[in-house]
């Protein structure tokens, strides 16, 4: 496995948030826990809003928190979602299972893991992480972190090629743009096919 290198990740715009994606397995987590029905700026930027909001982002502290008093901190403006009571809930239950199971570090989820099917089954036991987040969010660790167990890209397919789409193909301010555009032509695309008339048979 290649070793880890600078991640050169650029998704929010805000230094401080893209700076706390790569230095923050936990926060990279929430990140894509999040990049659901909103744009991926807001969504990747909720683990600062929430660090800042709680004076940190601790797992274990977040998952010893009443689960209701989480949630309606969250649900504080700015919110951290577009449905942020039940995205709250989700990383709540996220942050219980890294502090459990991952020795309260969300890098540890992927530290030391070789083969990337195992990769895969640990982010679908995840919250919130279907089969498209897991294989996205294993693009990302290949294409930014250079965290690239074996076979990535056949685990991230169709994610690993070069085509820009996802946060995992983001490392400048001209590719975020390149992506953002890639996801309204798709949302045009199913706008489109929803419109059309049903054929009469």
């Amino acid at each position: 496995m290649p070793k880890q290198r600078s991640s050169d990740l650029y998704v929010t715009g805000i230094v401080q948030a893209d700076r706390l994606l790569r230095r923050d397995g936990t926060a990279l987590l929430i990140g894509m826990l999040l990049d659901q029905q909103i744009p991926m700026e807001w969504a990747f930027t909720g683990p600062h809003t929430l660090a800042e909001r709680f004076g940190h982002l601790d797992p274990r502290k977040f998952a010893a928190m009443d689960q209701e008093q989480f949630v309606t901190r969250c649900c504080e403006k700015p919110t951290i979602h577009r449905f942020p009571a039940s995205m709250a809930r989700r990383i709540h239950e996220l942050c219980g299972i890294i502090a459990e199971q991952y020795d309260n570090k969300g890098a540890n989820v992927w530290r030391g893991v070789d083969d990337a099917d195992e990769l895969y089954a640990r982010l679908r036991k995840l919250p919130g992480f279907g089969d498209e987040k897991a294989r996205i969010f294993i693009a990302l660790l290949a294409k930014r972190f250079g965290i690239a167990p074996d076979g990535w890209e056949k685990a991230a397919k169709p994610f690993g090629d070069q085509r820009m789409r996802t946060v995992a193909d983001i490392d400048s301010r001209e590719s975020l743009l390149k992506v953002r555009r890639f996801k309204q032509l798709e949302k045009a695309r199913d706008r489109d096919k929803q419109s059309r008339p049903l054929k009469k048979r």
